[in-house]
């Protein structure tokens, strides 16, 4: 749902992307600075008859939700102290700069940079994006539907973002009638947008813009009227809010409130186009409200009432809804079929049933065909059938390893579907595929401008050993000449939460490593999805240790087979995938050169016993609650990295952060780099580098975020070369 014909998946926390690179610029040797040191505070808290001090809880911001939306309010002495950091980490790789700047521009290289998306046709146009020479931003455009020429520009945001430090755009859509656009924009890196609307006859923008909202949206069918989602002061999706398409505040109207403070709303628009839908939830439970498009104005009404563990959601289709769910113990999901007029549970029948091993990753819905996107054993397939006689045929690849996905679009009347294919070796190819002819057309080609060929790399699954036997897949990424005498230094990326899987993707920026003669490898362990939503629920709650022990299998077996040795490993990951590091580092610091903690969430304990952050009363099926639970409590407190930093000798460590994050606050990496800086007894270094002009997800340009990545590359690389000690 959200688009027409689009996937019907659930919304994700962001995942940055991985990174590294060695280099064969000048000797990285420099004189080593002296670090900040952080004053401490201890700070008493008791709970559930449990005691801890945290020495820098100081380093939070009281006022941390203004902050968020105008990073120039944090308190004095928090912003004196990471301008500290930020400086110590810029003079300690400043001999990286030079490689920083080459790898940038070899990542720059392989960018089209007048690139443009291929266009999605809807009624009399083509929808599209594209990009200018040098833009950071896109523009997002539109021209008469099969015609080259007659392009009208719906936003141009590279001209809205010049000169301000961040600038970016969730969604740009238009109407079904094509006569507005709306679009939402973030200029804090906070999340918290404001959606515009533009009347585009006449190209002016509508007066008010929605604030506070969320980032998604969507017209009515009718277009009449646009539904948003509110973000609340702690930075929860709680409300959905109804307004004229072309109205102002004043004619706001609270359509939903989710009472739960643990789940999350959105709003969307089915596929057939005949349903608004609120979808909410949290981690292990959601629920579909619907409103019928013909009548806008109507109270949501549940398609079928939550059930604690439950999770599903749904498709109309024709005469009927689709209903893809856990219920009913499919572990790894089936889809249900239900009424139109009656689709709660009580009338719920398979109509693919539960298949374990066989995770049903989404569903999208078409006048004349369903699609599902299975994924089994970390690839996936697409699986088409046809309305009336049910027959079904399979899209899939040959390669070890590949990643398959939707590509959605605007039009429910249609014979064609778009997907995306791509693996670690070969870039991205956008395909639509004539479902009744069973044919398919290639519409583009990622292009490298700078040359790739895909037969100079070699792309390899293996299977690493559990402690309890379980085998976890790990991709592998390499150039054909690349030994395997364990001389070659290696970079495991990892992530393991939320049932978000790693796919093994295309990167442009890996390249900078692989090309170098390191060896990137993707651990797909527990708390991801890749082997089925049973491999994510072994890898969560009171089984998340097994994702930092399969981790630490993978390295063993890769090192084991020659892929790397110990010692010469860095280590990459983000956000959840960043506790994952502070967790392998506590746990097994002999392994790596280096650790690249990207937004890192390393102070669970105290986040999940902080329910004003906005992600805690939503994340306790995750994690656990430690303010009611004991048993919980005292698991969190066995792994989080923050609670778990002991002397021992670290390996060197970046962790990086921004001051705007709400889903990782900027103080959890800060704290985490204050505590483990004296606990070292290595002589490595421990980096903190916090963006003070972004949030999650970095810099917002896409040219501003690649010298982000680049100065992760180069770390890699003076983690390997140990650089600190030269000189």
């Amino acid at each position: 749902m959200v688009k027409a014909s689009a996937l019907a998946l659930t919304l994700t926390p962001l995942i940055p992307a991985a990174a590294t690179a060695k280099s064969k610029a000048s000797p990285m040797t420099a004189t080593r600075p002296t670090p900040p040191i952080a004053r401490k505070i201890p700070h008493r808290t008791e709970q559930l008859g449990r005691v801890r001090v945290d020495d820098y809880a100081w380093m939070k911001d009281d006022n941390w939700q203004k902050v968020l939306r105008d990073p120039s309010l944090i308190k004095a002495d928090v912003k004196a102290h990471l301008t500290e950091e930020n400086a110590y980490t810029k003079a300690m790789l400043a001999p990286t700069e030079a490689l920083q700047a080459q790898m940038f521009e070899e990542m720059k290289g392989r960018v089209k940079e007048d690139d443009s998306s291929v266009p999605a046709s809807d009624g009399p146009w083509d929808y599209y994006s594209r990009y200018e020479k040098g833009a950071e931003q896109p523009i997002f455009a539109r021209r008469p539907r099969g015609s080259d020429t007659g392009e009208q520009v719906m936003l141009d945001a590279d001209a809205a973002g010049k000169g301000k430090a961040y600038y970016k755009v969730g969604d740009c859509d238009h109407s079904p009638d094509h006569s507005l656009c709306a679009y939402s924009v973030d200029e804090q890196g906070s999340e918290v947008y404001r959606i515009y609307v533009k009347d585009l006859a006449s190209g002016s923008v509508l007066p008010e813009p929605v604030q506070s909202a969320n980032g998604d949206f969507t017209f009515s069918p009718d277009s009449q009227h646009l539904f948003w989602t509110f973000r609340d002061e702690n930075g929860r999706p709680s409300k959905i809010f109804r307004r004229p398409a072309r109205g102002g505040a004043k004619d706001d109207v609270l359509v939903y409130e989710e009472p739960d403070e643990g789940f999350f709303a959105s709003c969307g628009v089915s596929s057939s186009r005949k349903y608004i839908q609120i979808n909410t939830g949290n981690h292990e439970t959601s629920e579909v409200l619907l409103i019928p498009a013909a009548t806008p104005l109507a109270k949501p009404v549940s398609l079928q009432p939550r059930i604690a563990g439950v999770q599903y959601d749904a498709e109309h289709w024709n005469d009927r809804f689709l209903i893809r769910t856990n219920a009913d113990g499919a572990v790894d999901f089936k889809i249900v079929e239900a009424p139109e007029s009656t689709p709660s549970k009580a009338h719920w029948k398979d109509w693919r049933g539960h298949m374990p091993g066989q995770f049903v990753v989404g569903i999208g819905a078409y006048r004349g065909r369903f699609v599902r996107l299975v994924r089994e054993n970390a690839n996936n397939r697409l699986i088409i059938t046809e309305a009336g006689t049910n027959a079904e045929h399979t899209i899939a690849f040959d390669e070890e390893a590949f990643a398959l996905s939707l590509s959605g679009g605007y039009e429910y009347d249609t014979d064609a579907v778009r997907f995306v294919y791509e693996s670690p070796t070969t870039p991205k190819q956008w395909f639509d595929y004539d479902m009744a002819k069973r044919s398919r057309t290639l519409r583009k080609t990622q292009e490298i401008p700078s040359g790739h060929n895909p037969a100079d790399y070699v792309t390899r699954r293996l299977y690493a050993t559990a402690p309890d036997g379980v085998q976890v897949p790990v991709t592998v990424l390499m150039r054909k000449s690349t030994p395997l005498d364990g001389s070659a230094p290696l970079l495991l990326y990892g992530y393991g939460s939320y049932g978000i899987p790693m796919e093994p993707n295309f990167s442009i920026r890996n390249l900078s490593l692989v090309d170098r003669g390191w060896i990137w490898a993707t651990a797909h362990i527990r708390g991801g999805s890749e082997k089925g939503w049973g491999w994510f629920l072994d890898g969560r709650a009171a089984k998340k240790k097994n994702t930092f022990t399969d981790f630490i299998a993978c390295a063993e077996h890769l090192t084991g087979q020659g892929y790397g040795k110990k010692g010469r490993i860095v280590a990459y990951g983000g956000s959840a995938g960043g506790m994952l590091m502070g967790a392998i580092a506590n746990m097994r610091p002999d392994l790596w050169a280096g650790i690249i903690a990207a937004v890192p969430f390393v102070d669970v304990l105290n986040t999940m016993s902080d329910t004003s952050l906005p992600l805690t009363p939503p994340e306790w099926p995750e994690w656990g609650n430690p303010l009611e639970d004991q048993g919980a409590y005292d698991y969190i407190a066995s792994y989080s990295p923050y609670d778990n930093v002991t002397a021992k000798p670290y390996p060197a460590i970046l962790a990086t952060g921004g001051l705007s994050d709400p889903r990782v606050t900027y103080w959890e990496p800060e704290k985490w780099v204050a505590k483990l800086r004296p606990a070292t007894t290595s002589g490595n270094p421990v980096l903190l580098r916090i963006n003070m002009e972004a949030g999650h997800g970095g810099a917002s340009g896409r040219f501003d975020f690649l010298k982000e990545i680049a100065l992760d590359y180069a770390f890699a690389v003076w983690a390997i070369d140990r650089g600190w000690t030269k000189g």
